[in-house]
């Protein structure tokens, strides 16, 4: 937090992305001197709405400003690789929404743009504190061996053909949506809690509805089923869907050992299930009961939920501190996001061919 104070953020884009982007900055006590949108009044309507200082008309007015320190990418997923390298190369810190690029060419050559920067992608259920637990679980034994992994990311925003988005268009959010969308972050917690690399996946995808309000002949997907092969062996399957009735943002882990499992539901993320043949348990999130690096994101005590900007926040706080030399463990970056289209490219790529796709 200290390594924040008086850090300047400017922000591109106006959104509900946006305004998360903001909180977590204000909380850490950076300071918020602009933002730039679709068009100059929809930046001033944001800057007003976000309590941001100033509107500017044009991203390269933000990116001149010397005030600003590090950019944060909220657009749409079309926009992210240019907007993204643009402030890089104005020399700014930057942090992008994923999908980091929606091609795997623009997210290698973020990778190396971001050479001497602190570029971050915000992976932030890695900041729940029994995600870091269950991690520490898994790399001091205690699991031993991971054997199986089952994973689902189900949400119900796109139920109805009247629900609609700009996620459904294919030109701003790239050809995946469900899997770049969420199945990402789903993949994401699955490797960084086993620390284990997907191999290789099979998949299945559907479009089930094809025209919505205001988009005809879409061809995004509306949910993925994988199956998946780790490099350390364990095997597994993983369902991901906008479609899910009743599911709002359920994110759901269960990685099984050969001596116990764990699992994690960030629906429910004040306990953490570890499942053993005699005397399974909940942990719950109580920073006396948890490793070191799990009780420094213990922002509450327990009995007082935190949840998902209270994760976004521990993300951002640490993407400040690696911007004054900290190198927080568990920090999201560029190398990340690249990770993440590699692995939508290979389950597009299984589902499109009906075989199994090595990575």
């Amino acid at each position: 937090m200290a390594a924040a104070a008086g850090l300047g953020v400017g922000i591109v884009g106006g959104g509900f992305m946006a305004a998360v982007h903001s909180r977590a900055a204000r909380a850490a006590r950076a300071r918020l001197v602009g933002v730039v949108g679709s068009s100059p009044a929809r930046a001033q309507q944001a800057a007003d709405e976000l309590g941001i200082e100033r509107a500017y008309d044009s991203l390269d007015a933000l990116l001149a400003d010397p005030a600003v320190d590090v950019v944060h990418v909220t657009t749409p997923n079309a926009l992210h690789a240019q907007q993204a390298e643009a402030a890089l190369a104005a020399g700014k810190h930057v942090v992008c929404e994923k999908p980091l690029a929606t091609s795997l060419a623009d997210a290698e050559r973020l990778v190396e743009a971001s050479a001497g920067r602190t570029a971050t992608v915000p992976f932030v259920y890695r900041f729940h504190p029994l995600v870091r637990e269950a991690r520490a679980r898994v790399a001091a034994g205690e699991t031993a061996r991971v054997l199986t992994i089952q994973g689902a990311y189900l949400q119900d925003w796109l139920l109805s053909a009247d629900d609609d988005n700009w996620r459904v268009d294919a030109a701003a959010g790239g050809r995946s949506r469900a899997f770049a969308d969420i199945g990402s972050h789903l993949v994401d917690l699955i490797e960084f809690v086993t620390g284990e690399r997907v191999a290789r996946v099979a998949a299945s995808k559907r479009t089930f509805i094809e025209s919505r309000a205001e988009h005809a002949r879409i061809e995004t997907e509306d949910a993925v089923a994988v199956v998946l092969e780790t490099e350390g062996g364990a095997i597994g399957t993983l369902l991901v869907s906008q479609l899910a009735p009743g599911r709002k943002n359920r994110l759901h882990i269960e990685i099984g050992g050969a001596a116990e499992s764990v699992v994690f539901d960030q629906e429910q993320p004040e306990t953490l299930w570890v499942g053993r043949r005699a005397g399974s348990l909940l942990v719950p999130r109580d920073a006396e009961q948890l490793g070191a690096d799990a009780a420094r994101l213990v922002t509450t005590p327990a009995g007082h939920p935190q949840g998902y900007q209270d994760a976004f926040n521990a993300f951002v706080a640490d993407s400040y501190a690696a911007t004054a030399g900290a190198r927080p463990d568990g920090l999201p970056r560029f190398e990340d996001g690249l990770r993440a289209v590699r692995v939508t490219e290979a389950v597009m790529a299984a589902a499109e061919r009906a075989e199994w796709v090595e990575l």
